[in-house]
């Protein structure tokens, strides 16, 4: 079985999901704290090739785009097929099943695209495939709003070999489903001792990413229940007080032992450390940036929501798919989005020479699964 890269990283939890009105008000400080910060702005020109006030205009649009999902699924009822940000329009674009809801979805600012299958169709596909046994040259399939499908990504070195063409024809079988090509394969990424501003559990490398009250949350493949934690002096910090992986890939640390947490996010000098207010979810097409201690500060775009990814240690669910790149060592690292906490690194493939593609688990869930609160500016 294939293996997806498991990049070995700290990172902390955050709040439940706020109100809608609660996400808008901390949205609109988002923009305002992102557009404030230089080296952020710097590093959305650099790997997005914008201009400065291109890169302070997406960060309002796509804050403007959270708030707006959360109206625009409301207003679309059971017609929801999904949705996503369109970077060239500034819109947060909506897939609708019934024409006679698009006036209502429209309304709240949001563009339509009139699709066949509703997200709740989706999904049921989606759960039939995750029933397969996927062998490895299969690297991962997930909801895909804009082909309006479950996308099956196989290794193209391997679309022709009979276990995978077996796995892609039981697919088919489960709904509505395409079949995508990816260049490599993901793989685990683990990481050494070595200096930096990491976390240690023995001789493996995760760096912390967002803090919560008590401590902070992580990947869950860095270490089992109880492990010990150090920190980048090698002083103890606390104990993995839950851990999750496969099928999940988080957990969560206590902190104690002189050791504080701080809501903030290390930008590495490459950026100003970001501070975190919040944990609103960004859609599909908007820009985001990862912080890890072996590749430091990156940014991308999130490609995919909800996708199984087939590791060779077993499938984990529910995972949003960037085209950020990442290296051995920045597992558990934070995901942000302005100053919205978005996840923390799982895995992926590639390097950040060359690019690739990584993987996080979402914040929000992390939170609910052990009743964390995120530690906020």
């Amino acid at each position: 079985m294939l293996s997806a890269g498991l990049l070995l990283t700290a990172a902390s939890a955050g709040l439940a999901q706020a109100s809608a009105d609660d996400a808008s008000t901390s949205s609109a400080a988002s923009t305002r704290q992102a557009a404030a910060s230089d080296g952020l702005l710097t590093a959305m020109q650099r790997d997005f090739g914008l201009t400065r006030s291109e890169a302070v205009d997406r960060l309002a649009a796509e804050t403007t785009a959270r708030t707006v999902e959360t109206r625009a699924e409301r207003a679309a009822g059971d017609a929801y097929g999904g949705s996503w940000f369109d970077a060239s329009s500034g819109k947060l674009v909506v897939a609708l099943t019934r024409t006679g809801d698009r006036k209502a979805v429209e309304a709240t600012g949001a563009r339509v695209s009139l699709v066949r299958h509703s997200e709740q169709e989706l999904n049921a596909a989606m759960r039939r495939v995750d029933a397969l046994r996927a062998p490895a040259g299969v690297a991962g399939w997930h909801v895909d709003a804009r082909s309006n499908s479950v996308t099956v990504d196989v290794v193209a070195a391997h679309q022709d070999d009979n276990d995978v063409k077996a796995f892609v024809d039981r697919a088919l079988e489960a709904g509505p489903v395409t079949v995508g090509r990816t260049d490599a394969t993901p793989r685990t990424l683990s990481a050494g001792t070595v200096g930096g501003d990491p976390y240690y559990t023995g001789n493996v490398r995760c760096s912390i990413g967002f803090s919560v009250y008590g401590g902070f949350v992580t990947a869950g493949h860095c270490a089992q229940p109880g492990a010990a934690v150090s920190g980048w002096d090698h002083t103890y910090i606390g104990n993995f007080q839950g851990s999750s992986f496969p099928d999940n890939d988080y957990a969560w640390v206590n902190v104690g032992s002189g050791w504080w947490t701080v809501p903030v996010v290390l930008g590495w000098g490459t950026v100003s450390d970001q501070l975190v207010r919040g944990s609103a979810e960004a859609p599909v097409g908007a820009s985001i940036c990862r912080s890890g201690s072996t590749s430091h500060w990156h940014c991308g775009t999130v490609l995919a929501k909800n996708e199984t990814v087939n590791y060779s240690q077993g499938a984990v669910h529910q995972m949003t798919k960037t085209n950020v790149c990442a290296e051995p060592g920045d597992s558990g690292g934070s995901f942000i989005s302005g100053d919205q906490a978005q996840g923390v690194t799982s895995g992926g493939w590639g390097n950040c020479s060359s690019g690739g593609e990584t993987w996080y688990q979402p914040i929000n869930e992390i939170l609910s699964r052990y009743g964390l609160t995120l530690h906020t500016a």
